[in-house]
């Protein structure tokens, strides 16, 4: 199942440490089915993170491909990635180029990241660019199935206790 990305740049004031207010705009990534959906789910995302009033500026269909969040990262770049095939038919290398977001501190971690990710590919890539991205957050899809899902996978594993078996059952 292929994700959707959208950029959603969402314009208010913002309360700073000194106190002082001012407008600013901030730029989220968030993966939605419609533009409909990311106008919803942006709405109720900065209704929890300001109480001040704010305008949606733009919403666009993001063109990542991945995103690859890392523990102990505070910035999101975007990474160009091109993946080296050999055509059959004519003989000559052909790249296609995807972009990835990765979270890192630097954009010598966001090439180590990328790297790390890119570790089990088979073809042959390149990294061309990487540069900060003006992101501030990633707000991914979840609907709990992934939970529904792990709950059928430890029923599955414990068919063979029957002891186990005995108290999911009466759970359910």
């Amino acid at each position: 199942m292929s994700v959707t990305w959208y950029e959603c740049k969402v314009k208010y004031s913002k309360t700073y440490e000194t106190g002082e207010q001012k407008i600013t705009s901030e730029t989220y990534l968030l993966d939605s089915v419609s533009f409909t959906e990311a106008e919803t789910r942006i709405n109720e995302i900065m209704a929890e993170l300001t109480s001040e009033e704010f305008q949606i500026m733009n919403i666009k269909v993001a063109n990542f491909s991945e995103v690859h969040p890392f523990e102990n990262s505070d910035r999101w770049f975007k990474t160009k990635v091109s993946l080296i095939t050999l055509d059959e038919k004519s003989g000559k290398e052909r790249k296609t180029n995807i972009y990835m977001l990765i979270q890192a501190n630097d954009i010598k971690e966001a090439f180590e990241n990328t790297t790390e990710v890119m570790k089990e590919t088979m073809s042959d890539y390149s990294i061309p660019s990487i540069a900060e991205s003006p992101i501030l957050d990633v707000f991914p899809y979840f609907t709990g199935e992934e939970e529904q899902l792990n709950k059928y996978n430890v029923l599955e594993d414990t068919e063979a206790t029957p002891a186990v078996s005995e108290e999911i059952e009466e759970t359910i």
